[in-house]
């Protein structure tokens, strides 16, 4: 070993290379301190003081992903305090001490016990103790040290972000940039060029290429055309080792969608194109499709269609269909087969949206001609006018004509026409037409007031072909005369205040809000002024009449209905007022007061009626307000009439309508036997009561016992039983063929999981009339009533339980011993029909 000298207290660390394992040996010395004064002396102890501690180890790099069977040797510890006698122990703690690395604790050699991945951690930081054997303490202060992973190309290249799709417009010039990719190298790009990646294309050229160092994937071609190829699919590599031999490489696909553009201009499959069109076609009716083909798409293949010229271009025109680009060829005229037999057009497809760096190759448009070629139909008859218009007075006679249509049938053949009313449109009857001349006569009197037009609808028919037929509105006025008389607006209720003082206002509010509804031109003073006369009410009148000069009415007071108390007076402008003439009213003098009053027009000749105003004299409060108008009778008598009336047939209405649900409801629950009408010929007496059951847990409501164990209670009571229907021996024993039967139907019923869980009334249908069982009924015919039929025994019901009560109770004993032959109670509803068994069953058991 070769030692240094420096003239500062430093550490030397020589680096010796042992032979054949390349590993590096560091040792640290302390060096020995100078004298203050000047030079060095001579090594002895007593001139020096000198600390050694030195830590040697070997090696601080292993090799990442080592394959070998043995533990990989990673380097050496020692101590210069140790003698090689076994009394210095080396331990190694930190960052995989023990899991990964091991120490010789009497040599201090490190080794791996598993493989590294520098990927996962690049380096562990260590810490190493020398301890004395015996006592355990530190014979070296703890030292720290890291031992880095080496990297070797063991990761390929990863494109993270692959499959890559990238667009990139058609005829796009050489070198546009397409997409860029990228791949990642998990080495360490620090050491060496395991890292160190280089790009190339391994499918797609030589339309692509991709920039070898950036990866940019780029054309390579100029005349990229998506109508022949419309995507690409592109192999990229990336290899490290700046792609030398031996390097490792990945690759990730690359799919270019070519967009379009405008490069293509449209055209017409064929040059010329012929339709056939019917003449009967109607306007705005699409006759014929024509189609451009444009190999481009979307926007750049959007079409205009139009026009150039031809002998039908105000006859049809054209539009595009946005959907299809298809032109669509629509009727803008009718069409007559007998005028015009062809039509010719010159139509021109376009783009509507043109890329000006390709005008160069030519126009982006092509023309075509269409012919169009009518076909000849039987057309219906064809009004002159499909609306006319007529007048007719409303006191014109019947019969009187009232205009004429005329139709043509515009065929060369010309066929006769025949005319018409459609009868949903003249429903009254109030017109007739002549089928031969169209001639429109009335067949009622009209009457303006209530029709004022008449719309009617005239059919025309060819007699040669009664399916052609063809129709025209006909719109008929009716002009008005003089045959309304006047009345008056409104219905008026008036009243006056007897006894009134001077000023004393006389009109109710009601009477105020009647005149309100008057159109008079100035403000009225509705106060009643006992002095004075005074204004009661105001009237106006209307007529159905409309005459073309307008409405003037004349009012005034019949003659031979002239009253003292009131007078009229006319205000020339449709109205009348009603004055009082001095002096007071009283209730026990007149009551009600009628003025006829005669309202005439100014027609020639004129028309009058008569109509009666009421007014009632009523007592008032100090204010004028009517108090009562005969004994504390309500003011609006009439009105309170006309409500009591209202309520009236409310509440007949209502009535009926109660009986009806009522009906209804008993209709419902009625429930007919289950036998046949035919066998209906037995009478007998049905008893019906409303006791119901208590449901599982009543036990008191009747022996269920009894119910299930016929045969039992039968053996038990067996003379009741047989005494139960009659006391002969044949009758007797008839009775029991019912038991089998009610048992059959019980058991049925408990069986039934589809019956209700409550207590239900099963009713059987059993034939009675000439059956051996005879009849359990005690009223079995007309002749039930004699002394043998009395001296049936019924103390088996009140075996039953409490829910036979009733009818044990009914036929329970009568005054004077025995039982009776009828049960005691009345009405008793007689019914023709079989036996009915009625047979209470507890699903709940």
């Amino acid at each position: 070993m070769d030692l240094l000298w420096f003239l500062s207290a430093l550490s030397v660390f020589t680096l010796q290379e042992r032979a054949g394992t390349g590993a590096m040996t560091l040792k640290s010395v302390l060096l020995r301190q100078l004298r203050p004064g000047g030079g060095a002396s001579a090594c002895s102890p007593a001139q020096h003081s000198r600390r050694r501690r030195s830590w040697v180890w070997n090696q601080f790099f292993v090799l990442e992903e080592f394959t070998g069977n043995d533990p990989l040797y990673v380097g050496k510890l020692h101590s210069d305090v140790d003698k090689g006698d076994g009394q210095v122990r080396y331990v190694l703690t930190g960052e995989g001490a023990a899991s990964i690395f091991s120490i010789d604790e009497s040599t201090g050699d490190i080794h791996a016990t598993r493989r590294l991945d520098r990927e996962q951690q690049a380096y562990y930081t260590l810490r190493a103790q020398a301890r004395n054997r015996d006592t355990n303490r530190l014979v070296e202060p703890e030292s720290q040290f890291i031992i880095k992973v080496q990297d070797v190309n063991d990761n390929e290249p990863k494109f993270l972000d692959g499959p890559y799709t990238a667009r990139v417009a058609e005829r796009s010039p050489v070198g546009t940039s397409v997409v860029t990719v990228v791949a990642t190298d998990a080495d360490d790009p620090t050491y060496g060029n395991s890292a160190r990646l280089m790009y190339s294309i391994l499918q797609g050229q030589p339309y692509f290429s991709v920039e070898p160092k950036t990866g940019v994937v780029r054309t390579a071609l100029p005349d990229l055309d998506r109508e022949v190829r419309d995507s690409h699919l592109l192999v990229v590599q990336a290899k490290d080792m700046i792609g030398q031999i031996g390097g490792l490489s990945g690759s990730t696909s690359v799919t270019v969608i070519l967009t379009d553009v405008n490069d293509n201009p449209p055209h017409f499959p064929r040059r010329s194109y012929q339709f056939s069109v019917r003449e009967s076609e109607l306007v705005s009716t699409v006759v014929a499709k024509i189609r451009a083909v444009d190999p481009d798409e979307g926007p750049n293949a959007e079409l205009d269609y139009r026009i150039l010229d031809g002998d039908g271009l105000g006859t049809f025109s054209i539009t595009t269909d946005s959907h299809t680009q298809e032109g669509l060829i629509t009727l803008h005229k009718n069409l007559d087969f007998e005028t015009k037999s062809s039509y010719m057009l010159r139509v021109e497809a376009s783009n509507l949206y043109v890329d000006a760096r390709f005008l160069s190759s030519g126009p982006f448009s092509d023309v075509a001609t269409v012919r169009l070629l009518v076909q000849n139909v039987d057309e219906p008859p064809v009004f002159h006018s499909s609306v006319s218009w007529m007048m007719v007075s409303e006191a014109a006679a019947v019969g009187t004509e009232v205009g004429s249509v005329l139709a043509r049938d515009p065929d060369a053949t010309n066929s006769p026409i025949r005319y018409s009313i459609d009868r949903q449109s003249n429903l009254e009857r109030y017109f007739h037409i002549d089928s031969g001349t169209g001639v429109i006569t009335t067949a009622q009197p009209l009457d303006r007031e209530t029709v004022a037009v008449h719309n009617i609808t005239v059919v025309a028919t060819e007699r040669l072909d009664p399916s052609l037929t063809g129709k025209a509105v006909v719109l008929i006025s009716v002009t008005d005369v003089n045959d309304n008389p006047p009345s008056l607006a409104i219905h008026y209720d008036t009243f006056v205040c007897e006894n009134s003082e001077p000023g004393q206002t006389l009109l109710s509010d009601q009477m105020k809000s009647y005149a309100s509804l008057v159109p008079i031109s100035a403000s009225l003073n509705l106060d009643l002024v006992l002095l004075t006369p005074q204004i009661v009410q105001t009237l106006s009148a209307v007529d159905r009449d409309e005459p073309e000069e307008g409405q003037h009415f004349l009012f005034s007071l019949s003659e031979a209905g002239q009253n003292l108390s009131f007078t009229l007076r006319d205000n020339k402008d449709n109205t009348a007022s009603i004055l009082t003439r001095p002096g007071g009213f009283l209730q026990r003098d007149q009551l009600l007061h009628l003025l006829p009053v005669v309202i005439s027009d100014s027609s020639r000749p004129p028309l009058s009626s008569t109509n009666t105003l009421s007014i009632t004299v009523c007592t008032c409060d100090a204010a004028g307000e009517p108090r009562s108008c005969r004994q504390g009778a309500p003011l609006l008598l009439l009105v309170s009439l006309q409500s009591a009336v209202t309520a009236a047939v409310l509440t007949c209405i209502l009535t009926l309508l109660g009986v009806v649900v009522v009906t209804a409801a008993i209709r419902r629950r009625r429930r007919d036997p289950l036998t046949v009408v035919a066998e209906r010929c037995v009478q007998e007496n049905i008893v019906c009561y409303d006791d119901e059951g208590g449901g599982e847990e009543d036990t008191e409501a009747f022996d269920m016992l009894a119910l299930r164990h016929l045969n039992t209670t039968g053996q038990s009571h067996q003379t009741q039983a047989r005494t139960l229907t009659s006391t002969s021996e044949p009758t007797s024993e008839g009775n029991w063929l019912f038991l089998p039967f009610i048992r059959e139907r019980l058991q049925q019923a408990d069986l039934d999981s589809a019956a209700p869980p409550f207590d239900s009334l099963q009713t059987y249908a059993f034939e009675g009339s000439g059956s051996s069982a005879a009849s359990l009924s005690s009223l079995n015919s007309l002749d039930s009533f004699n002394s043998q039929e009395c001296q049936q025994n019924y103390d088996l019901l009140k075996e039953w339980g409490p829910r036979f009560r009733k009818l044990a109770d009914l036929y329970g004993h009568r005054e004077g011993g025995g039982w009776p032959c009828s049960p005691q109670i009345t009405p008793v509803e007689w019914r023709q029909g079989p036996v009915l068994i009625q047979t209470p069953v507890d699903n709940q058991e």
